[in-house]
């Protein structure tokens, strides 16, 4: 498995190409080997490809629009052809597909897509957060999800500390979506008070060695991803604090 990092973790300092550019600089200077594209500002794929291929990182994932995934699926699987990049990723549900009245829309919506980066060589991943654990209609969103979609149509980006957040059991998840994790996005949860924060990973509350020796078992994960939304200081600090923990249990 390869130690990435998800840009998004840095995303203020990702919005011109300068600064992509020094962006990269420190993340591969932290040790990691592969990222994750995500709220990036205006890079051409080439350009960033050949920043990357300099810095010795490989694209591993991307999070792009789900405007993009519907209605540009050609140009799009080009981009990922030149970026070297096999998982084409989805952030989340948009809000009206996580209700009853239309969920049952967003299998229809994006099978064709899917169906067309599956040809392609590609995959079609989809991100999670905790409200796919809500019931509707008496299931779980992920389990209507994995029921609508093959493994082949569609994989998950299982996000460990919204997996924590939805009060599930994040080890289980991982058992049952083995076939489908070849993107984690490592995020450790840490309280102040009563509220819940993120945390680098290993430096909060969560049981990481067992999440850990989950995904080894699962057999299918090419990608280990940090990604911390918010930091409490520098985020290229916090991704260094992970990185050195994790490095540490020997995943670099």
């Amino acid at each position: 498995m390869k130690l990435g990092a998800q840009l998004y973790t840095v995303r203020s300092y990702l919005q011109t190409e300068t600064d992509i550019r020094r962006s990269l600089e420190r993340i591969a200077k932290i040790g990691y080997t592969s990222i994750q594209v995500s709220a990036m500002g205006s890079i051409s794929p080439e350009m960033l490809r050949r920043v990357c291929d300099e810095l010795g990182l490989t694209i591993a994932l991307t999070h792009v629009s789900a405007d993009r995934i519907l209605n540009d699926t050609e140009a799009l699987i080009r981009e990922h052809d030149i970026l070297g990049c096999k998982y084409i990723g989805l952030g989340a549900l948009a809000e009206k597909y996580r209700t009853a009245e239309w969920y049952e829309y967003f299998a229809r919506d994006f099978r064709k897509a899917a169906a067309a980066i599956a040809d392609a060589g590609k995959l079609f991943m989809y991100h999670n957060h905790n409200f796919e654990w809500q019931k509707i209609g008496g299931k779980r969103l992920i389990e209507r999800l994995i029921e609508d979609f093959s493994p082949q149509e569609m994989g998950i980006t299982l996000d460990t500390y919204w997996v924590q957040a939805a009060g599930a059991d994040v080890c289980e998840w991982i058992a049952k979506l083995a076939d489908r994790i070849h993107c984690v996005h490592l995020k450790d949860m840490d309280v102040r008070g009563m509220e819940q924060v993120m945390a680098p990973v290993m430096a909060g509350n969560m049981n990481f060695p067992a999440i850990l020796e989950a995904i080894g078992k699962a057999g299918t994960t090419e990608y280990l991803l940090v990604e911390q939304d918010t930091c409490e200081g520098s985020p290229f600090d916090c991704l260094e604090t992970s990185y050195r923990n994790l490095a540490a249990l020997g995943y670099r």
